[in-house]
């Protein structure tokens, strides 16, 4: 295993866990522990973010510049798993909701499905 792999297993399994811990916290009201939660979530997703820089960095890969195209796939990909969480909840919280639940969820996983391409592009394969 390469050392930048490890680095970035390492970084991205505490940056999840903390990530999920502060979820817990703060969506379970048994718990008590709304203020602590957010915390744990900020400093979990300030942890996986710099895992990926540090991954991009140790590869050798150039900055990623800023521009409107990366923020609208950004914005793109949030309103995805909005629609999808969205679903969820519905489904899993709402009374008499599960149908439109599960309708808003396959729409939220199409709209993700659909940043695939909108990241990575079509390509044309090769004819013989």
């Amino acid at each position: 295993m390469e050392k930048k792999h490890f680095v970035t297993l390492l970084m991205g399994v505490v940056g999840g866990l903390l990530f999920a811990l502060g979820m817990c916290m703060c969506l379970l009201p048994e718990w008590g522990m709304f203020r602590a939660g957010v915390g744990f979530g900020i400093v979990g997703a300030v942890l996986l973010l710099a895992t990926w820089l540090v991954y991009r960095k140790m590869s050798g890969k150039a900055p990623i510049r800023v521009n409107a195209k990366i923020i609208g796939k950004i914005l793109y990909g949030i309103l995805g798993a909005l629609v999808f969480g969205a679903g969820m909840c519905l489904v899993l919280a709402v009374e008499g909701m599960m149908l439109v639940g599960i309708l808003v969820g396959i729409v939220g996983i199409v709209l993700l499905l659909c940043l695939i391409p909108m990241c990575l592009g079509w390509k044309e394969s090769k004819q013989q």
